[in-house]
């Protein structure tokens, strides 16, 4: 890992969690497109990375249920986060949400949750190149995930009746 992918992680990182902290409408299309972005990353690296360790070494099944693993523990953090986003409906009766301190930490501990999946997906390989090329898929299966039921929590949400 060199130093600019950690500054692009880093920067992407930042870059969710000021969007996750902010009052944005529910069905922000921004956020579908930022998963696309993440997912065609995720998929071209992930391919990129298989490739770089199998002109070496072949995977193995741990290889490959190791990055399963990392998409489900990516998916169930994305759950606990939209269990933890604020969701309302505006005075125009739009949905709205907003993350609280408790999204950020939640944010904070699936990043340290990728970096140990990252360290485990690498020992399986033998060569520390597969496990972050992973962080991008992780990202989009993680922010996928909390849109989706962030927005079925917002479709429950009724209307304030008028004073």
């Amino acid at each position: 890992m060199n130093s600019s992918s950690i500054v692009i992680g880093l920067v992407i990182v930042a870059l969710i969690l000021r969007r996750q902290l902010r009052t944005r409408p529910v069905r922000d299309r921004a956020t579908f497109i930022w998963i696309g972005v993440l997912t065609v990353l995720g998929i071209l690296a992930v391919t990129f990375g298989v490739k770089s360790v199998t002109d070496h070494h072949s995977l193995s099944t741990v290889t490959y249920s190791a990055l399963a693993a990392s998409c489900a523990v990516a998916a169930a953090f994305g759950a606990v986060r939209a269990r933890t986003v604020q969701v309302w409906r505006g005075p125009e009766g739009e949905p709205l949400r907003k993350g609280t301190a408790v999204t950020a930490v939640a944010w904070l501990a699936s990043i340290a949750a990728n970096l140990g999946m990252e360290t485990w997906i690498d020992s399986t390989t033998g060569v520390g190149v597969l496990g972050f090329s992973t962080v991008y898929l992780y990202l989009a299966v993680g922010l996928g995930a909390q849109a989706l039921l962030v927005r079925r929590r917002a479709a429950a949400v009724t209307v304030p009746a008028a004073v």
